[in-house]
């Protein structure tokens, strides 16, 4: 394989360009590897929410994929791309008005630096265990890199970086609920989130509360989800049943009783996989289908 450097790389020939290297590089790069005729497949946030570019999960949206005007697609957030198959089909079924989530985000969501940082602290932890107290006292893991507080044996009410929008809103929450509205077309869809870094290596979890203009009862969704393309119905969804799998895991399905037409239930999905590098693939099998 010859590695070229993007700066003067030959894009002539090359059918389909599937880029993760950020949202800096994405939008630096894509129109020239586009005015060839590639078409670029982006993992980053760069290019999500331009209304010429589809943000396609291809269990939901892969229509989209017929008109790509900039041939450029996007590749959603890895937390929005575990809930759509199960959202969608649902949304399908009785008309999604209101979302409130509470997400359990991994440490890889946060990259290799995420990742080493969990691990570093959890084998301080337990080198230290003969001398470490548990009367309440807070383990000094010392100063923190990647998250604004320990993550190991913790919970962190903050996934991404705080945006100067005036929601006190992070980064991970306004994906949420942006990309949420577009992959499903519901422009006026109401979504409330809360993102939570915890201290889990791979697999991204959500807590949903689904509010439908129509009844959707606990046994009708089971129905529906069962025969849903990415989704698989299990008792207990977890993130280490969820990793090195393909689909997204939904349990817990029962009435929200503090809404009309509620539904609650719990995902789990891997981050790395569906979450990014494979929905990526599947949009470029859809691409040849279509195209090549």
């Amino acid at each position: 394989i010859i590695v070229e450097d993007v700066e003067n790389a030959n894009w002539n020939g090359v059918d389909i360009a599937l880029v993760s290297a950020g949202k800096e590089a994405s939008l630096e790069y894509a129109d020239s590897i586009t005015s060839t005729g590639a078409v670029v497949v982006d993992n980053s946030s760069g290019w999500r929410m331009d209304p010429e570019v589809p943000l396609v999960v291809p269990e939901v949206n892969a229509v989209e994929l017929n008109n790509i005007p900039k041939g450029i697609v996007a590749n959603p957030n890895c937390t929005t791309m575990v809930a759509m198959p199960v959202l969608a089909p649902l949304h399908t079924e009785s008309g999604l008005i209101s979302l409130t989530v509470s997400t359990y985000q991994a440490v890889s969501g946060a990259g290799l630096a995420g990742v080493e940082e969990l691990s570093n602290q959890v084998e301080f932890a337990s080198r230290e265990a003969s001398s470490l107290t548990h009367n309440g006292q807070a383990i000094n893991f010392g100063e923190p890199k990647s998250f604004p507080k320990a993550i190991a044996f913790n919970v962190l009410p903050q996934a991404g970086k705080f945006v100067d929008d005036g929601r006190n809103e992070t980064d991970e929450e306004q994906k949420l609920r942006n990309e949420t509205k577009k992959i499903l077309n519901i422009p006026d869809l109401a979504v409330s989130s809360t993102c939570v870094r915890v201290p889990v290596f791979t697999g991204h979890s959500l807590t949903i509360n689904a509010q439908f203009s129509r009844e959707l009862t606990p046994s009708r969704a089971k129905e529906i989800l069962t025969t849903s393309p990415g989704v698989k119905i299990v008792d207990l969804p977890t993130p280490i049943e969820a990793v090195g799998g393909d689909t997204t895991l939904v349990g817990r399905i029962r009435q929200d009783e503090t809404v009309e037409n509620g539904l609650s239930l719990f995902i789990s999905g891997d981050n790395l996989r569906k979450g990014a590098a494979l929905n990526a693939i599947q949009i470029a099998e859809e691409l040849i289908k279509r195209r090549f």
